[in-house]
């Protein structure tokens, strides 16, 4: 994975400052989440994908983002209480970043450099889109909002069994 996303520093809910590279080698899916959303119960999807390969080398990373309706209002301790009781998230969850506009988080800025939506828009359109990092390669899939978790598990065999 290039020097780009390795060093990228992003915090953490409890306030543990990491870079991508602390995760070097494994499988990342980066995805922006949100606790208010219609897509919110993707968490448990997205726990499940975490429970399911963690051992072989996935890591699910959730970046609560409330660029999107003000669907993530709550503060890091809310947040993480309201995805670890609903949810039962034990996947890393950072603090909230924007992830458009002049105030978006480098790691997504990047991000949608490499994987863009439709068309080339390089701007996210809402909360849950999901971005599948391969570590031999660097490269980037990008997943819509609508993209059940589920239906990336092909992608990550894919990825893990190489």
């Amino acid at each position: 994975m290039a020097d780009a996303l390795l060093n990228t520093p992003c915090v953490t809910l409890d306030g543990t400052q990491k870079t991508l590279g602390d995760f070097a080698g494994k499988a990342l899916l980066v995805v922006n989440t949100a606790s208010q959303c219609g897509f919110t119960p993707q968490y448990k999807g997205l726990e499940r994908l975490w429970q399911d390969y963690q051992g072989q080398g996935l890591v699910v990373l959730g970046f609560p983002c409330n660029q999107f309706g003000k669907q993530e209002p709550g503060d890091a301790g809310e947040i993480a209480q309201f995805c670890e009781l609903n949810f039962g998230v034990s996947f890393p969850l950072f603090r909230k970043v924007e992830v458009n506009g002049p105030g978006a988080h480098p790691l997504f800025v990047e991000l949608k450099r490499r994987a863009p939506g439709l068309l080339g828009w390089q701007k996210i359109k809402w909360n849950f889109t999901k971005f599948l990092l391969d570590p031999a390669t660097g490269k980037v899939t990008r997943y819509a909002p609508t993209t059940k978790p589920e239906a990336l598990q092909a992608d990550i065999e894919r990825l893990l069994s190489r």
